[in-house]
């Protein structure tokens, strides 16, 4: 009997780093179901229709989606769009497990800059049973992968998808 399909959403602005996370992860060779959306409105309709196995959540969000054709904005770009989208998951009783993947080391509040370090402990401690992973996405770099890889393993082994 074949294994059923990980369904996994993807919220993440960026194409090509949409795409290269997608590209790193269908080289598992794990059977799976990706669903990409670019925005927390995105995210939150689509959490509404269907809650994934798994979810990989950047933080750095627009509002709505972006219409590049006709050069819309997408709304403000929310510093921290993933987190509400992981407050939404908070109220609603989604324990969704997620994977934060950012490209930013630094995330500015009007208290003060916070560090990568800082910003994972937080969502760590702020969002238990939710988020299970927070790393930092540089193209340059392989390290990403090797704790996706990492992280998606946890995941697997944890919701019984050996």
């Amino acid at each position: 009997m074949s294994e059923r399909p990980i369904a996994i959403l993807i919220v993440e602005d960026e194409v090509p780093k949409s795409t290269q996370i997608e590209l790193f992860l269908r080289g598992l060779c794990v059977p799976m179901h990706i669903n990409t959306v670019r925005s927390v409105n995105s995210a939150l309709d689509t959490l509404d229709e269907n809650v994934p196995d798994l979810i990989l959540l950047d933080m750095s969000l627009p509002t709505i989606d972006v219409d590049i054709s006709n050069k819309e904005s997408g709304g403000r770009a929310q510093g921290f769009g993933g987190v509400e989208v992981l407050r939404y998951m908070g109220f609603a009783g989604l324990a969704c497990p997620t994977i934060v993947v950012t490209g930013y080391e630094v995330f500015p509040r009007e208290t003060g800059d916070i560090g990568f370090s800082e910003l994972r402990e937080e969502l760590k401690e702020d969002f238990p049973g939710i988020v299970q992973g927070v790393l930092h996405y540089n193209s340059t770099y392989e390290t990403w992968k090797t704790e996706l890889k990492a992280a998606f393993e946890a995941f697997r082994t944890s919701k019984g998808h050996e």
